[in-house]
């Protein structure tokens, strides 16, 4: 059984898979999804504890859904992660690190298919200028991919870049071909200082604005920042409320009372907009 998910998750909170105690606190953090990381949190002494520790919590369905960052594509730990944790009926999906062709994606989900069909959902991770490059034929590789998401501080390294709107192309590449190829828009990176949550909540409003949906974080504390940020305001909600009532009287394009032009693309952005609002109540 595959736990129940919010239609729109907005908080991703990343977990060390060797801390079962910090993972415990995560899914009672009130994150709408929780990662745990068997790559870059854990020494390389830990990895097989990590391992066994996350087969453990997912053997039964935790109460959030519980995505996996295995260890890097091509390496012998990440077949082993594959190997352990695919099987399990509390993995929601794994997250691919690193990925720079739609060649690994492919290799993944027909590795991790279940003999009755279907495949476990997969997460890439661009992290390159590469991958970047190769945003769309990643995001489009195979039916399992279920979203992208942007691995900011390796691609800061990669790109020899330390201003953050040095990013901001690479961002709106990977949101782009993420909606190009029918998938959700991607969550935020992470924001790596954990105590400057005005920082935080400038970052996000950026994120917001370049096309972002939602945010990971490395800290509880972090959440409700990201949630306010990226939530339906209350003059969003009624705005897409008078938008969705006037058209349901009148088809085709008009104009409100106070002058805004509306078509049929400003309806289906009011609907998301109150799916988005109503998000924790759709299972």
């Amino acid at each position: 059984m595959i736990p129940r998910t919010t239609a729109f998750p907005l908080t991703w909170l990343y977990a060390p898979g060797d801390r079962p105690d910090v993972v415990a606190k995560a899914l009672a953090s009130g994150a709408d999804v929780v990662i745990v990381d068997l790559e870059d949190a854990v020494a390389p002494d830990r990895k097989e504890y990590a391992r066994s520790a996350t087969a453990e919590l997912l053997s039964e369905a935790p109460p959030v859904p519980v995505h996996v960052r295995v260890n890097p594509l091509h390496t012998a730990r990440s077949a082993a992660d594959l190997k352990a944790l695919t099987p399990l009926p509390g993995l929601s999906a794994l997250r691919l690190p690193k990925v720079t062709s739609p060649a690994d994606v492919v290799r993944i989900a027909e590795r991790t298919a279940p003999a009755d069909g279907g495949a476990v959902p997969l997460y890439a991770l661009v992290e390159s200028a590469l991958g970047v490059e190769r945003a769309y034929d990643i995001a489009s590789a195979h039916p399992a991919v279920r979203g992208l998401a942007l691995g900011e501080a390796d691609l800061r390294a990669d790109l020899g870049v330390h201003h953050d709107t040095a990013l901001d192309w690479p961002r709106s590449r990977v949101i782009v071909a993420a909606r190009a190829a029918g998938l959700p828009a991607p969550a935020q990176s992470i924001y790596p200082d954990t105590r400057d949550l005005a920082g935080l909540t400038h970052s996000c409003a950026h994120g917001r604005a370049l096309g972002f949906l939602g945010r990971a974080a490395i800290h509880p504390r972090q959440l409700p920042v990201i949630e306010q940020a990226y939530a339906p305001t209350q003059q969003e909600i009624e705005s897409a409320e008078q938008i969705l009532e006037a058209a349901s009287t009148t088809s085709g394009a008009q104009a409100l009372p106070n002058g805004r032009f509306i078509d049929p693309a400003v309806v289906e952005g009011a609907h998301r907009t109150l799916s988005l609002a109503n998000r924790h109540t759709k299972q």
